[in-house]
Order: structure tokens, then sequence, then C-alpha cells
């Protein structure tokens, strides 16, 4: 009942709402068994965080699209859908670290071939102080927008394909050898990295059941 109204992104049966009360107090009862997020069972983590989602999600959706809520009872959705996404979003440390070294040892090999590209390779001219700042809060405005609704963006993207806007609009013209370039790149991201981090992860999965 809840993924059927997750996916009409609409909650408002009576049905939809008894389903959410029962999952809701099903994940209670199980957390209280266990005593603390820490102590859940790694066999079911998974299942766990994947309810604890849905939870998130349809209390969010409830809250902006059923008409017969009380103010009380929109508040408290709205509680538990920040207090749920809280945990289900959560990023280790560890994780953000790895991320931050792996980008900037990645910019700090490569950015020479990074600046050339999008500073002089789109366009036909070399970009101005005026269409690199013009590129760049375009882009931090869109990934700021992306941001706030969820969308998932590239900021290579975004930035590179605003570039080329302003160059269009000075008028000097697209390098369309390079645009061809950056596409296909783009193109074949998606499965490259989909199949080299599904190999990773799979090692890291067979190095862990080795080691306990």
């Amino acid at each position: 009942a809840i993924g059927e109204a997750l996916r009409a992104k609409e909650f408002t049966p009576a049905e939809s709402d008894a389903a959410l009360a029962a999952l809701a107090g099903d994940i209670g009862a199980r957390l209280r068994d266990w005593g603390s997020m820490g102590a859940i069972p790694p066999e079911e983590t998974a299942q766990f965080r994947s309810d604890l989602y849905v939870i998130g999600e349809a209390a969010k959706l409830s809250s902006k699209t059923a008409t017969d809520l009380t103010a009380d009872q929109k508040a408290m959705l709205e509680q538990l859908a920040t207090t749920t996404q809280s945990a289900t979003r959560f990023i280790p440390d560890w994780v953000k670290f790895a991320v931050a070294l792996s980008l900037g040892l990645g910019t700090m090999v490569g950015w020479r071939r990074i600046v050339i590209t999008v500073g002089e390779r789109i366009g036909k001219a070399h970009m101005s102080y005026g269409q690199g700042a013009a590129a760049e809060t375009v882009a931090a405005v869109t990934i700021f927008s992306a941001q706030q609704f969820g969308m998932p963006v590239s900021t290579t993207h975004v930035l590179n394909s605003a570039v080329a806007g302003t160059m269009a609009a000075n008028g000097s013209g697209l390098q369309w050898k390079t645009i061809g370039t950056l596409a296909s790149a783009w193109l074949f991201t998606l499965p490259v990295v989909i199949t080299l981090s599904g190999v990773l992860y799979y090692i890291g999965l067979r190095i862990a059941g080795a080691l306990t």
C-alpha cells in the first residue's frame, strides 16, 4: 500500500495511512528489541534501512499531499520524516574523507587538462572573466536547486554546459569536436563506473567475509 502511494505520489487512502502506522510500529518494536541502532544485527541492516527509508519518504509525502490532517498530525509526520531521513541519509566520516581525498588527488594530477579544456577548448576563443563569472553563477544556482529537489546532477556536466552557453552567447562559436568528446565521456562514464564500483564492492564483501 505504501509502495503504491509513493509511486502515485499521493498519500490519501486510509489503507496507506494504516500501512504506514503498521510499518512504523514494526520498526519501533524491532529497534526496542535491539536496544540501539548500533546493535542492529548485520544481516538485518539492509532491510531495516530500507524500511526506515520508506517510512521517511511516505511520511514526507503524506504531510504534503494529505488534505485531512490536523496541524499536529502534519507536524508529527514532518518530524517523523526528518528523523528517519537523518538516519538513512547519514554518511560516515571515513566515506567523506575518502571521497575528498580521491577528488583532491584527481584534481592535483589532472588539473591542467581540466583547466585547458574548460577555459580554451569548449569555445573558439579563450574564456573571459565575465564568462567565467556567468558560468560559475549559473552552475552554483543549478547545483543548489538540484540539491533542494533531490536531483542527481554532475558538477562537471553543469559547469561545462554553462561555459558552452557563454561561448554561444558571446558569438565566439563552439568547438564541436570537444563537445563531442565530452558527450561521449559522459555517455561511457555511467556503465564503466557502475561496473568498476560493483567489482570493487564485490571484492570488499569477499574480503570482509573471509576475515569474519
